[in-house]
């Protein structure tokens, strides 16, 4: 078999296109999630707290200097930027916690539906067939 049908036998697996469709809603889906984090939950958050602004929280570590050829900047340890990522990552999380435990609840209904009953074979309707005429004479 050679290298491009093996990989086309391989990429065409459903398991890897789902793969690729979660990957691709995933990162779609955490966009979203930053965008919503950075523009309602942490203005509110930050309304809550005084009017803070998480994005512009920060310590100067070394001040920078704004003369120097090209100017250097202020280094700056900016655990605001890490607060909204750690409130990404909650959204995130919880989401698709509650993403499984729904697929999981429609999984346990289905375990627990009685299945059908399988069709007689052939032979059993044929011997049913001749006990009930057998009956009838």
């Amino acid at each position: 078999m050679s290298l491009i049908s093996e990989f086309k036998e391989f990429a065409m697996k459903g398991n890897v296109v789902d793969l690729a469709v979660g990957v691709i809603i995933g990162a779609a889906f955490g966009k979203i999630v930053s965008a919503f984090v950075d523009g309602v939950v942490m203005p509110l958050l930050g309304l809550l707290m005084g009017g803070v602004d998480f994005s512009k929280m920060g310590v100067v570590l070394k001040a920078g200097d704004p003369v120097a050829v090209p100017p250097i900047p202020d280094l700056v340890l900016a655990y605001g930027a890490f607060i909204q990522t750690i409130f990404d990552f909650v959204i995130v999380a919880f989401a698709i916690f509650i993403a499984i435990k729904a697929m999981n609840k429609l999984k346990r209904k289905e375990e627990a539906a009685p299945e059908a009953p399988a069709a007689p074979s052939s032979e059993t309707v044929l011997l049913t067939e001749i006990r009930d005429l057998l009956k009838t004479k």
